[in-house]
């Protein structure tokens, strides 16, 4: 039995970050027309004391309450983050006991960024396929607002946190997920990047000094930091040759997809790869304007929404792709 997407529900934290908060911190930073290119009006923005593990324990909750999900039948949970609640033990173990699932089910933690969502559905479809799972529970949250330095501008404009949670369960066989196409570049792994503060750099006074990019954006070796045009140029030259590579893999043509749902990066960037890879608009998904850039949950709250409004409809064939830390890149079709 091929492995399929059943129901999705997303969880966006209650604070928002508005464009207008925005403009009192940095007045002087982005034209009106670099904020309508980008496409974003507002974001939201996890609570002092919420974590990733909270985020992705409401968007279950609101899964369960909209699709009328059994928890008993959930044999797996995936948890994709990149904050967890403890060095040890496994976060995706203390989410099953606060959802209340049997003890029946496995757990799995796995750390990633904007290309988690597929990552994810391919392990989901690997432990339907190989081991026999009947329903699986995968979770993504970002809570990435925390680490950024307080006069980042082009990050915390960027950037909204966010969960999702997904069911992925064997289901008929006209309906399936895959195939997949993925790519790593750890070399370029500093290009988005928390230099110190794990296993690797610990902490040091030198770690809170600050720096300024090209942009003006300042940071420090202890907060996040994305080298914006090396993200733009690796998507511009990776996301095209991905989405061909899967087309030939699948044994389709372009127009063979009814829609195309993308990493929601910002409106620019992604418009280019649009264009660069021919896709005709009316084809392409985007969701970002409410919600910012939720890293690995931006796919799966845009097909959400797109199920929601009737974009996306039963018998479609989309095709999803993503790209980001790591670097790392990653693309699937479904069948709805």
């Amino acid at each position: 039995m091929p492995a399929i997407i059943k129901a999705i529900s997303y969880y966006l934290p209650e604070k928002k970050f508005s464009n207008e908060d925005f403009g009192k911190i940095f007045p002087d930073s982005l034209s009106d027309a670099n904020l309508k290119k980008l496409g974003i009006k507002e974001r939201r923005i996890v609570g002092e004391h919420q974590t990733a593990s909270d985020l992705a324990v409401e968007s279950a909750l609101q899964l369960f309450k909209e699709h009328d999900i059994d928890k008993n039948e959930i044999d797996f949970i995936l948890f994709c983050a990149q904050e967890f609640d403890h060095y040890t033990p496994t976060t995706a173990c203390l989410i099953q006991e606060r959802l209340e699932i049997p003890t029946h089910c496995g757990a799995l933690d796995f750390n990633l960024g904007c290309s988690g969502y597929i990552y994810g559905l391919s392990l989901a479809k690997g432990l339907i396929d190989a081991c026999g799972s009947k329903n699986v529970l995968l979770l993504t949250s970002s809570t990435l607002t925390k680490t950024f330095h307080p006069k980042d501008k082009s990050s915390r404009y960027i950037f909204g946190d966010g969960a999702a949670a997904t069911i992925i369960n064997n289901g008929p066989n006209e309906n399936n997920i895959g195939p997949f196409v993925f790519g790593t570049d750890g070399k370029r792994g500093d290009k988005i990047i928390i230099k110190d503060g794990g296993a690797r750099n610990t902490i040091t006074i030198e770690s809170n000094v600050d720096f300024e990019d090209d942009y003006g954006n300042i940071t420090n070796n202890a907060h996040f930091f994305m080298n914006g045009t090396s993200i733009f140029n690796f998507g511009l030259k990776t996301v095209p040759k991905m989405v061909e590579e899967l087309l030939i893999k699948a044994g389709l043509k372009i127009d063979q997809i009814d829609l195309f749902i993308f990493h929601q990066t910002n409106n620019f960037m992604n418009d280019m790869i649009r264009k660069k890879i021919g896709i005709p608009e009316e084809k392409f998904v985007v969701h970002i304007e409410n919600c910012g850039n939720t890293v690995s949950s931006t796919i799966p709250i845009a097909l959400h929404e797109s199920i929601r409004i009737g974009k996306a409809k039963k018998g479609q064939i989309i095709l999803l792709a993503a790209f980001g830390t790591g670097l790392s890149w990653a693309a699937t079709i479904i069948r709805l």
